[in-house]
């Protein structure tokens, strides 16, 4: 099948299930859509249980789309640089230490306890699965997602610091926990031992670089921004930004979702300010609005199909919905922790860490991490848990967050 044909097809489907989510569920478009998909995605299984074959067509088509390079290798670049552009600098600099705690503390801690957990989780199951592994499931669980968390908040009237805690977590945190992710993976994968030296240049090469190499290519565009006033050749100059800073990324080894984060916050606030006129801004905000408006869809019909080549088992299942739960009673821990670390710093409302909790949504970079885990006996049973978090977290957690929110007002 031709990319023309593949395009065609994915646009056609995520068209009519936006038309159906609109038409009829009336629900948040993230929420909606993926929704629709999965229903769709089951409608099909069952046919393929009477008989049909329509199943395998589609097993087919999700295959070709590669889930996993679509949204970690193009699409995330995207999507990441057009919600950091929305990000006040100044409201994140204000929280910077519990936003810092959380993206870093969070994550490690979570980690762990999603990694032990898990570990026994499967043996109260009868699932065999090793703890290194288990813990290669604590990494890509643990970060938030970002395009997930971000279409959230679009929904619900979210207190200014609350926006920035959240949105500024989630856009950091995806990056570091792909580090921990990769680390954990090489040490799989690794005939020799990985040093803490080792662990850590990589951490420092990853998430620092990214955070340098994002501020030198953010200032560079930043710079011929500020030359020129022409709508057409800025918006040329964003998307060079995006599409080059992350394809450089990739070669220097450094974190492209963490490089995108940092060029889309200097680009979304000092270039707003300093390097555009109002016509200029104008056009980049609906360009990029659309942008994120579109892929956001596409991201979340693909969750909702991918989940076709997972191949489930009752125990499996069963087993995943609990871990689901759990990681609600663990995320609520570690942003607890990094937040009590902090208070004396920077105090927060009280009922923050309910909030927060209820707002970290799981969602695509989860999935695509999974799909990532090389073919062996528990890449399979890693998927079956990441879509029951994810399924669970995306429904129950979106579909609530705006009632918690009210239940647990945030007052100092």
């Amino acid at each position: 099948m031709s990319l023309f044909h593949l395009i065609s097809i994915l646009l056609v489907t995520v068209t009519f299930f936006s038309y159906l989510n609109f038409r009829y569920l009336k629900l948040p478009s993230s929420i909606g859509l993926m929704i629709v998909s999965l229903a769709f995605s089951v409608v099909l299984v069952i046919f393929e249980k009477l008989g049909f074959s329509f199943s395998g067509y589609a097993v087919d088509f999700i295959k070709l789309i590669h889930f996993k390079e679509t949204l970690l290798d193009g699409m995330l670049a995207f999507l990441l640089f057009a919600g950091a552009q929305h990000v006040n600098l100044n409201s994140l600099k204000e929280e910077w230490l519990s936003i810092s705690s959380l993206a870093t503390i969070g994550i490690f801690l979570s980690t762990i306890l999603m990694g032990i957990s898990t570990f026994y989780i499967g043996v109260l199951f009868g699932i065999e699965i090793p703890l290194i592994y288990c813990l290669l499931f604590g990494a890509l669980i643990s970060p938030t997602d970002p395009i997930a968390v971000l279409g959230l908040l679009k929904t619900v009237e979210a207190p200014k610091k609350l926006n920035t805690l959240i949105a500024g977590e989630s856009l950091f945190n995806d990056g570091v926990g792909v580090v921990v992710f990769i680390i954990i993976l090489e040490m799989i994968s690794s005939s020799i031992d990985v040093s803490a030296a080792h662990i850590f240049s990589v951490f420092a090469v990853e998430a620092v670089g990214g955070i340098l190499l994002g501020l030198l290519l953010g200032y560079i565009a930043y710079v011929l921004l500020a030359s020129i006033d022409d709508y057409l050749v800025e918006i040329l100059i964003t998307l060079a930004l995006v599409t080059g800073g992350y394809s450089l990324a990739s070669i220097l080894h450094t974190s492209g979702p963490i490089v995108m984060v940092t060029a889309g916050l200097l680009i979304g606030n000092q270039g707003r300010s300093f390097a555009m006129s109002d016509k200029t801004r104008e056009h980049i905000d609906k360009f990029w609005l659309l942008v994120d408006e579109i892929l956001n869809a596409i991201l979340f019909v693909l969750i909702g199909l991918e989940i076709l080549i997972v191949t489930f088992n009752l125990n499996s299942v069963l087993a995943g919905v609990v871990i689901a739960i759990l990681a609600i009673i663990i995320r609520f821990i570690s942003v607890s922790v990094p937040i009590l670390l902090t208070i004396f710093k920077n105090p927060l409302p009280k009922n923050m860490p309910f909030v927060l909790t209820w707002g970290g949504l799981r969602g695509g970079i989860s999935i695509a991490l999974a799909l990532s885990v090389p073919v062996g006996p528990y890449r399979n049973t890693i998927l079956i848990f990441t879509y029951s978090v994810v399924i669970i977290s995306i429904i129950g957690q979106g579909l609530s967050f705006k009632k918690v929110l009210n239940r647990f007002p945030l007052v100092d």
